[in-house]
């Protein structure tokens, strides 16, 4: 995948049009890095928002979205100067290689106030007739598409900022997004987290020494005590367990869910229609075909033969011509003779007489001419048929080609709109298929309905017995504290070994072999990062906590506070790469404000190995302070930057602009 323009579109701060070219190259040479300035507040992270929520709609974790709902965030992204018929766009174009041939998308999501519901066009170039056009198909499958090329739950790996990196490089333990990466990148099945409560209850641990009567009464308590404490646990187990029905009954109602959509059931669902408007267009698409063979059958097929009907009435025209001229031509001649005989009676003089007579004698040879022929007629066409051959020449032809030409565009748009309806149909499951998929959905909502009502009674009891729990630990206080810590000591190491236990087979079903190759790359990139050899032999993952351990060439655990904090950040940053690495998939990488607090050292590290590295293509977004003047030379003289943008932001209007350049251009 490679990412090729952005549109924003009075989206965020960003007011009005702004287009934003990201070809990774340079005067037709590759060159990874597209790097945009600006200062904090700018936009830059809005850029990233842009292009997840592009990507992933109301599944994008875009970065000011919290606990909206999604409705709530696209009203939000709106630019406040927005007028008020005018939509808020955003524009994706990328490309990716699709039946083994190098396809251009373009992803366009618009709202626009006050219904606030983004609209989605997956758009598609053909060279054929170099436009775009919009495919349905995609279109409405595209949630499932997305998938194939870049998986939501991997995109953090590479669509990042620096305060993620910063956030990795100071916890012991990956956060969250990582660990959620890791497990989608190696398929581990999440084995359910065993609950350990160990609170300890406050107060009523004193137990006196008492008398027989009130020992009884402590017993008759403290056998209260007991039965609700076990089916208070009984009670817990069962809640447990009930949670575990209710999160697999969501996690295969979710599963039926997608099943349902990306097997076709959702187009299934609308089969009849499509089978309709299928039968249409063939009843159209026949109707037209006959249309046309009638035309076939009338004088169409004579346009054939148009210049050689021509032909035939030019040649009934001369001999019609030659004809009258023949005709006319004795009747001229006797009237040429006694008009000169009336001018030789008048007395005109010698020389007016004869330029009448070289003047006549003149005509009377034209008029000969034109009517003498060595060939004889062959035609013998009469006045009717040569105007019918000038009606059909001028007038039928010319009306039955268009008409044709009509009919032949009209069945070319129905044979594309009946090409379209069979590839919907296509992808629908059968009815068969769709009343299994629908069934399954159905029966998964279901499950979760029974499980959630289900657990919601459990709780319910729970709740009853933690009130007569507390009534009798009230009850118990003034006697027998020092018996309710040894009950809830007892209770605590129970949790401990359950625990224990769930997290050895936790540590037992994780897929040892993956890990490996995960440590490999990420020891590689973490060495060429570091440049420094002599401290790193290998990174271990820790298969509970997937946290790093470094070992160096001893094989002695170099412990992690020995690393300085460019270190540290390099060493989260050889995570992210190595994880990215093991996706295997050749895709894009955005880092926003990427140096963080790197001394000149690192600095230059990941300036000269990483960023130029770590992608085919390499979207940069920096402060004035993270890629310096220094920085911006180097990777010019490494000859990285394709493009170089500034994010100007105007406090005052509370816009940002677009512009090509960088700090120091």
């Amino acid at each position: 995948m490679q990412f090729l323009e952005l549109v924003l579109k009075n989206f965020g701060p960003y007011a009005g049009i702004q287009t934003i070219n990201l070809r990774p190259e340079k005067d037709g040479n590759p060159c990874p890095i597209v790097l945009f300035g600006g200062m904090n507040g700018g936009g830059k992270t809005t850029l990233i928002d842009a292009i997840r929520l592009a990507l992933y709609g109301s599944r994008a974790q875009c970065s000011t979205r919290g606990n909206l709902s999604y409705s709530d965030f696209l009203n939000q992204s709106i630019n406040r100067h927005t007028p008020p018929l005018e939509d808020t766009r955003v524009e994706l174009t990328f490309e990716q290689v699709q039946d083994d041939k190098l396809t251009q998308f373009k992803i366009v999501r618009y709202w626009k106030k006050p219904d606030i519901k983004d609209t989605l066009s997956i758009l598609i170039y053909s060279e054929i007739v170099s436009d775009w056009w919009s495919d349905k198909a995609i279109t409405n499958t595209w949630d499932e598409y997305i998938e194939t090329l870049l998986p939501v739950g991997i995109s953090n790996l590479f669509l990042f900022d620096g305060e993620q990196v910063k956030e990795l490089a100071e916890l012991e333990t990956p956060p969250e997004f990582v660990v959620g990466a890791i497990k989608s990148l190696l398929g581990l099945e999440l084995a359910e987290r065993l609950a350990v409560d160990l609170e300890i209850l406050a107060g009523r641990k004193r137990k006196e020494i008492a008398g027989k009567k009130d020992l009884a009464a402590l017993e008759k308590i403290e056998a209260t005590f007991r039965k609700i404490t076990d089916d208070t646990d009984s009670a817990k187990e069962k809640q447990a367990s009930l949670k575990n029905e209710l999160e697999k009954a969501q996690k295969n109602q979710q599963l039926a869910l997608d099943k349902f959509i990306y097997e076709g059931g959702k187009i299934a669902a609308d089969r009849s229609q499509l089978d309709r408007q299928l039968n249409d267009y063939k009843d159209r698409a026949e109707k037209t075909r006959q249309a046309l063979m009638e035309l076939a059958s009338n004088t169409l097929p004579l346009a054939l033969i148009s210049p050689l009907l021509t032909k035939a009435k030019t040649q009934a025209e001369t001999e019609t011509s030659q004809q009258q001229a023949k005709i006319a031509q004795n009747v001229i001649k006797q009237r040429s003779d006694r008009l000169l005989n009336y001018i030789a009676e008048i007395s005109l003089d010698a020389q007016q007489l004869d330029k009448i007579q070289d003047f006549i004698r003149q005509e009377n040879q034209e008029l000969e001419q034109q009517a003498a022929t060595d060939v004889p007629p062959w035609m013998n066409a009469d006045s009717n048929s040569i105007q019918q051959l000038e009606n059909l020449l001028s007038y039928q032809i010319q009306a039955q080609q268009t008409l044709a030409v009509q009919q032949i565009e009209e069945i070319t748009n129905i044979e594309s709109e009946i090409d379209f309806t069979d590839r919907q149909l296509a992808t629908a499951a059968s009815p068969e298929a769709y009343e299994k998929l629908e069934s399954a959905v159905k029966n998964a909502q279901k499950a979760v309905a029974n499980a959630a009502a289900d657990l919601e009674s459990v709780n319910r009891r729970l709740e009853e017995l933690q009130k007569d729990s507390d009534k009798t630990q009230k009850e118990l206080e003034s006697y027998s504290s020092e018996y309710i810590t040894i009950r809830n000591s007892q209770h605590v190491i129970a949790s401990i070994a359950k625990a224990q236990a769930t997290l050895k087979l936790f540590k037992e079903k994780l897929t040892l072999k993956k890990l490996n190759k995960l440590e490999v790359e990420i020891t590689d990139c973490f060495r060429y990062l570091l440049h420094k050899t002599d401290l790193v032999h290998r990174v271990a993952i820790d298969t509970d906590t997937f946290s790093l351990s470094i070992y160096d060439p001893e094989g002695k655990p170099v412990p992690k506070h020995r690393l300085s904090a460019g270190e540290k950040q390099l060493l989260a940053i050889a995570f992210l790469w190595g994880l990215a690495r093991v996706s295997g998939r050749l895709l894009p990488v955005a880092i926003d404000t990427p140096l963080g607090r790197l001394d000149s050292s690192h600095r230059n590290n990941l300036v000269e190995r990483y960023f130029p590295s770590a992608s085919h293509q390499v979207i940069l977004l920096s402060t004035d302070t993270e890629i310096s003047k220094l920085e911006y030379d180097k990777l010019q003289e490494l000859e990285a930057i394709a493009h170089s943008y500034l994010l100007k932001y105007d406090s005052a209007k509370r816009q940002t602009t677009v512009e090509p350049g960088y700090f120091w251009e």
